[in-house]
């Protein structure tokens, strides 16, 4: 399944049906609150109710991503607390559009010294929301941010103590961005890179873990802790890089989606979803 991150603004059916069909996505993500604000979207639920029906009728794999603001392992409570709220509005909108998971970044300690007391916040906040989960839920999908900042898990490794910190929940997947991973030190442009964050991410926290991936490439070089995506095969990560989605084990049915520059009718994200099947 290939797609893309589609806008959403306007009303799900409205906005994001006709872009996803326009750059032939199978597999789409959305934001269905302000990604960058704390308020939570009621949506339209008749705009929902079409969206998700579209999604089944087509075989759409959908995916929410919460709001960028959310860190668990924040030293600041009130952070926390509107962290898990915005979690489960995400789920709760997931679970009203057909949406598999719900993406969210890994967060930070903000401090090294804090490290230990912020994984204690996981367990305390993220374990209960995933303990909560219904069958008719998406999963949480821990996406590793692109480092720096204290990060709580930027290299695949890291998610060892990420999961070890909720009992490794059955209910906890990961979300692969081929940027973020490039940019905290994994080099996807040599030979095999990727392949060897696939088999060490199996290794870190077992197999069928792996969810999604957002395949963008990076603007800047391997180890730049900076998340900058660009157009596939215009950045340092280069489009051979991006070969192991197709051949690993690891990656097997996992949708694939980019978040890269595109214009506002979809022709850069098409351009990209085309380069992604020419790998195939």
């Amino acid at each position: 399944m290939l797609g893309a991150h589609v806008p959403a603004s306007g009303g799900l059916a409205k906005r994001a049906i006709p872009y996803a069909e326009r750059i032939g996505a199978n597999t789409v993500q959305v934001f269905v609150s302000n990604p960058r604000g704390w308020a939570p979207s009621a949506g339209v639920p008749a705009q929902d109710e079409r969206f998700a029906a579209w999604a089944a009728e087509n075989d759409i794999a959908v995916f929410v991503h919460a709001t960028l603001l959310v860190n668990l392992g924040s030293a600041a409570e009130a952070t926390v607390g509107k962290s898990a709220a915005s979690l489960r509005h995400a789920v709760a909108r997931g679970r009203a559009i057909g949406a598999r998971g719900v993406v969210f970044h890994a967060g930070s300690s903000l401090a090294t010294e804090r490290r230990e007391q912020a994984y204690g916040q996981l367990r305390e906040h993220l374990l209960p929301l995933l303990d909560e989960l219904t069958p008719d839920d998406p999963d949480l999908l821990v996406e590793p941010t692109a480092g720096g900042g204290f990060a709580l898990a930027s290299l695949v490794e890291d998610l060892a103590e990420y999961f070890a910190s909720v009992d490794a929940h059955p209910r906890l997947r990961v979300c692969l961005d081929t940027c973020h991973a490039h940019a905290a030190g994994h080099d996807l442009s040599e030979p095999g890179g990727l392949a060897k964050v696939l088999d060490t991410l199996v290794d870190t926290v077992g197999p069928d873990r792996l969810a999604l991936v957002h395949a963008n490439d990076s603007r800047d070089p391997v180890g730049s802790l900076r998340d900058r995506h660009t157009t596939l095969g215009e950045g340092t990560i280069g489009l051979d890089g991006f070969r192991a989605l197709f051949t690993h084990p690891a990656a097997a049915g996992v949708p694939i989606l980019v978040e890269t520059p595109s214009e506002d009718d979809g022709a850069g994200h098409a351009a990209d979803i085309a380069r992604l099947r020419s790998l195939i």
